[in-house]
């Protein structure tokens, strides 16, 4: 398992996760309880792949992207749990979003607070509500979400 001390940033959440960039929608991870919560940021890059068309001349930072890493940030919380040294990482795979609702328009270079905690553990499945702000505390997006292995 990876060195957990906060922050984490690009380096620990690439040995946490299976993501790798330009896919890794986590900039820093700035509070973690293991198994319970955390909380992060995201700014995305005005280069973030596909946002060139996603609209041409006002780019748009897509709600599946905000979801994502919202997912992201929810597999940190599932994955940082104390396992045995020989012990396999397990898998976490998003496989639910509930309702979902987008309230404001994400742009690159924003930056996103982002929230993610464990609502229902059991059999294998987790269920968390996230949400992500802007900096004001302003509400960007909301979900519930379901990560099974």
């Amino acid at each position: 398992m990876t060195d957990l001390r906060l922050p984490l940033h690009a380096a620990a959440l690439v040995a946490l996760l299976p993501h790798r960039p330009p896919f890794l929608l986590i900039d820093l991870v700035d509070a973690l309880e293991p198994g319970l919560s955390a909380s992060g940021r995201w700014t995305p890059p005005a280069d973030l792949p596909g946002l060139s068309g996603h609209f041409p001349g006002d780019p748009v930072v897509p709600g599946v992207l905000q979801l994502e890493a919202l997912a992201q940030l929810s597999a940190v919380v599932a994955l940082s749990l104390p396992r045995a040294p020989e012990a396999p990482p397990p898998q976490v795979r998003l496989a639910g979003v509930d309702d979902a609702r987008f309230r404001a328009v994400v742009r690159p270079g924003d930056l996103l607070l982002l929230q993610a905690t464990c609502a229902e553990r059991r059999r294998g499945l987790w269920r968390f509500t996230v949400a992500a702000t802007f900096a004001d505390g302003a509400r960007v997006c909301a979900a519930t979400l379901t990560a099974g292995g």
